[in-house]
This record gives structure tokens, sequence and C-alpha cells, in this order.
């Protein structure tokens, strides 16, 4: 069975200059998909002190980042929902 690799920024430059608003909201969806999932990919390994730099922010600011990100994500979900896009 073969797996597929997780999207990259990379992937969704076509797909933003596209003139269908549908397939830009599809990128603008998987651009923030990724943006999540790497800062909290860097957040756990934060908690586990595996950085290999240390942040300039305090965690608190990096939190609240991840929370409005999550609910960006939820809201972009429910417009996909009522406008028919598959995401």
């Amino acid at each position: 069975m073969e797996t597929s690799k997780p999207a990259e920024l990379k992937d969704t430059v076509s797909m933003m200059g596209s003139t269908d608003y549908k397939e830009r909201f599809k990128a603008e969806y998987i651009q923030v998909a990724i943006r999540y999932r790497k800062l909290k990919c860097m957040l756990a390994r934060w908690d586990k002190g595996k950085l290999n730099f240390y942040p300039t922010c305090p965690r608190s600011i990096y939190d609240l980042q991840i929370r409005a990100m999550a609910e960006y994500i939820t809201a972009l979900e429910a417009r996909a929902a009522i406008e028919n896009i598959i995401l």
C-alpha cells in the first residue's frame, strides 16, 4: 500500500493562482493546516526539551497562536461544508 507524503506549502502554489475560488480556498486551508501541524510539532519538542534553538517569544504567545490557528481551521471547515467545497 502506497502512502502519500504530507502536503508542503510549495504544493499549493498553483492552487493559489487559480481563477476558481474553491481551489484558492482549498490552498488556504492546506496552508494553514501545514503551518498548524508544524507549530504543534515545535511545541511538542519544546515541551520535551528537544528544541535546537531558544524561542524568542514566550510560550504564552505560541499557545495563543496555536489556538487561533485551530479556530481558523474550524471556521474554514464550516465554510467548506456550507459552500460544498471538498477539502
